[in-house]
């Protein structure tokens, strides 16, 4: 709205950008998000220097790599507020998500950072995506089948505390992972809030909706 559209590349530009983005995503996935920069800027023919003018941060970088993805993830977010809400939603959802968060290794802690860090451009691209899964759980809660005394941050930091201890404890297997999502959204529902000790921490008890950001 009223921004300018960013200028066309010229052809030499856009070989570089993409075989930039090429040689990340081969670097990220054999050893890591925190692979060496100078490394991908080598193997694409081109100095650190024109990385560092097409992507000024190890995140901007991520960001272009994620892009389609997130908005995948956001549009089916959209999508699925059709359907009837509740766990089996938020398990689906929640499973996309953590297909992302694991493309490449490291990726996960760096997304949890993002939670909070507003100056990060991961932050900004996962905004939306995030909104599309905080409508979920919203309308889960408010349809009475997720428990109103958790919050959308609270929420993301669920999922990716899930999608961590899976990793280090059972390699990323699939089937630990929906048994570890399936425990964590039993420990949501309201039945299990009623039976905690000591009744909902202070200030909660609101939809995702009210509280702070994902």
């Amino acid at each position: 709205m009223g921004e300018t559209a960013p200028k066309p590349m010229r052809a030499d530009a856009r070989r570089n950008y993409d075989r930039l983005l090429n040689e990340a995503r081969t670097a990220f996935a054999e050893r890591g998000i925190e692979s060496s920069l100078e490394d991908v800027a080598r193997h694409a023919g081109v100095g650190i220097g024109t990385l560092y003018r097409h992507f000024p941060t190890r995140d901007s970088l991520l960001e272009a790599l994620l892009r389609e993805r997130f908005d995948e993830l956001k549009a089916k977010g959209q999508s699925m507020l059709d359907r009837p809400p509740g766990r089996t939603v938020l398990i689906d959802w929640a499973r996309s998500f953590i297909e992302i968060s694991t493309t490449y290794p490291g990726l996960t802690a760096a997304l949890t950072t993002t939670l909070r860090d507003e100056t990060s451009d991961l932050h900004a691209s996962c905004t939306a995506m995030r909104k599309a899964g905080t409508a979920l759980l919203t309308q889960a809660q408010e349809a009475g089948e997720i428990r109103a005394d958790i919050d959308a941050m609270e929420f993301f930091a669920l999922v990716h505390g899930v999608t961590w201890g899976n990793e280090k404890a059972f390699g990323g297997d699939p089937g630990h992972l929906d048994r570890l999502l399936g425990m964590v959204l039993d420990g949501l529902t309201p039945a299990a809030a009623l039976s905690s000790e000591g009744g909902p921490p202070p200030g909660h008890g609101t939809p995702a909706r009210h509280a702070a950001h994902p």
